[in-house]
């Protein structure tokens, strides 16, 4: 739903812009609170890798925090630009937040359902060769046995080549999505690159921020 709203405010560059309005009080609550939230996902990059921290927190809660509050985080970014393209550097900011957060989604949500599909299917897969496994090995106890005519007659009452297509199809399934999912198992990567870009651009923008002033203090 966030990601939606993230995808859906994207267009509003093309359509609407409002220049004075980042740094307006509205706009820049806005940016303050976009740039709390993302230093905030820190948090749970610490938990990982101290480990006095790591036996004390929830692992899997700072996890959930992590993600919701990337994507609100992207959320209030974008409002925070007032849909202006003015700021080669907030153009980069949000371009880095944006690759965080979806390269973010990808790992944690789309990885994982990939995964859960290929098992599954592999599953369903094993299904339909045991049963063609058994299939085979009656025809040819059949054969051995010289009941030829029953061993023509058995295999159809069995829809031998639906079975067997099924299982090319689930092979291929299968094949297709373990392969995105190598690809896309890079996205840690991304994900970590993003995130080193992203940080000493919002330090700087921030700085930019207080240094040429806050039109809204009096």
């Amino acid at each position: 739903m966030l990601l939606m709203a993230v995808a859906l405010f994207l267009p509003g560059f093309l359509l609407h812009t409002a220049p004075r309005f980042p740094g307006s009080l509205i706009g820049s609550l806005l940016g303050i609170i976009a740039a709390l939230l993302f230093v905030l996902l820190l948090a749970f990059s610490l938990a990982k890798r101290i480990p006095w921290l790591k036996r004390r927190a929830s692992l899997s809660a700072m996890l959930t925090f992590h993600v919701y509050a990337g994507a609100i985080g992207a959320v209030f970014g974008i409002l925070h630009t007032g849909h202006t393209y003015q700021s080669p550097l907030g153009i980069t900011l949000i371009v880095a937040m944006l690759v965080v957060v979806l390269s973010g989604f990808v790992g944690r949500h789309y990885l994982a359902r990939i995964g859960n599909d290929i098992r599954a299917q592999r599953v369903e897969l094993g299904t339909l060769r045991t049963r063609y496994d058994a299939i085979a090995g009656g025809i040819a106890s059949m054969l051995k046995g010289g009941s030829i005519r029953t061993a023509a007659a058995g295999p159809l009452d069995v829809p031998v080549p639906t079975l067997v297509a099924g299982i090319a199809d689930l092979e291929d399934s299968i094949g297709g999505r373990e392969a995105l999912k190598r690809t896309l198992s890079r996205w840690v990567v991304a994900h970590i690159v993003a995130a080193l870009v992203l940080y000493p651009l919002l330090a700087l923008h921030i700085w930019s921020g207080i240094y040429y002033g806050l039109r809204w203090l009096p």
